[in-house]
């Protein structure tokens, strides 16, 4: 069993910066992706970011040159990077994990990212302008 945890949500102005962590406990080494998700009010959940255990890294249109995804194997912690943050960045961030070899359609494909089969409770990042 796989239980993932984020934190470092929070209320930033715009062209600011936060730093999500997603703390893992089980056995997360062995999952083929890790990745944020996204879901604003009213809207659908959406990928933001992507690392495939190959080192492969994907991003959403949207935020690519502003966010980055990372990983402390010694700490079995996900991170994500994100940089001059934008109002229409405001979401709720999930962090999951995935054991499923096609993972990338379960980023990219909104009505498969329950293909990630592991998700942490989320955290609210508010972005004013």
């Amino acid at each position: 069993q796989v239980q993932l945890v984020e934190s470092g949500g929070g209320s930033v102005q715009a062209g600011g910066s936060l730093k999500l962590s997603c703390a893992a406990a089980g056995y997360i080494d062995s999952a083929i992706c890790l990745g944020w998700f996204r879901q604003a009010p009213g809207k659908e959940r959406e990928g933001v970011a992507l690392l495939h255990n190959d080192g492969d890294t994907r991003f959403a249109d949207s935020v690519k040159g502003r966010f980055t995804i990372s990983q402390d194997n010694a700490k079995n912690t996900l991170y994500l990077q994100m940089n001059s943050l934008k109002p229409e960045d405001t979401a709720v961030y999930y962090c999951a994990a995935s054991y499923w070899y096609d993972c990338y359609a379960g980023f990219l494909v909104p009505s498969r990212s329950h293909e990630f089969g592991y998700w942490g409770q989320g955290t609210q990042v508010t972005v004013s302008s």
